[in-house]
């Protein structure tokens, strides 16, 4: 036990744009089915079901691939500074790290904030892209990009689950951005 959690702790240190992207593909799931349902999973280091998940269990399961809890930090900045996080009324493990709105307000606090662009040399591998759906009033999507790039261009390609799978595809630019973060850990 005390191997793991110090391999565990010296991983989080060593987090860079690259390690999270490898983090990222070594994802790629198209069976994992998407349930969005609520679930009560341990605490910290908590996951639904590995064949299920949603596009939130994406984006912590790749930073869980290089030693960071998401779970654990965004209760932890949920408790230190619930004034940040408005639609939490009662925190709860279970389910807080799994809203789009949290992860951003938690990236927002404690990475890096990057300017929204469309030109594409702008978003690296690592950096987290949080959209609206269709429109920007549309359903929250969230997703990671990756070290790969389109056949015919240089656009990152972005690992996100939308529905079908855990996938790595060509999305950046199909919808309204909300934001762009590089989060490296603490």
């Amino acid at each position: 036990m005390m191997v793991w959690f110090i391999t565990f702790v010296s991983m989080a240190f060593g987090a860079t744009g690259e390690s999270i992207a490898k983090a990222a593909v070594k994802l790629e799931d198209p069976s994992v089915q998407y349930i969005p349902s609520y679930i009560k999973i341990s605490y910290p280091l908590g996951d639904v079901p590995r064949n299920t998940g949603v596009c939130t269990d994406v984006v912590i399961r790749t930073f869980r691939g290089v030693g960071i809890d998401l779970q654990l930090k965004i209760h932890e900045d949920i408790l230190n500074h619930p004034d940040r996080y408005p639609n939490v009324k009662k925190p709860d493990t279970n389910i807080d790290h799994r809203r789009v709105p949290n992860l951003g307000t938690f990236f927002k606090h404690h990475g890096q904030s990057i300017p929204v662009t469309q030109n594409p040399d702008d978003y690296l591998p690592g950096d987290i892209i949080w959209w609206k759906l269709g429109s920007p009033n549309g359903l929250n999507h969230i997703g990671v990009v990756v070290d790969q790039y389109t056949s015919y261009g240089k656009r990152p390609m972005v690992i996100h689950n939308i529905g079908g799978g855990q996938v790595i595809e060509d999305i950046l630019f199909d919808h309204h951005i909300v934001a762009h973060y590089r989060y490296l850990g603490e």
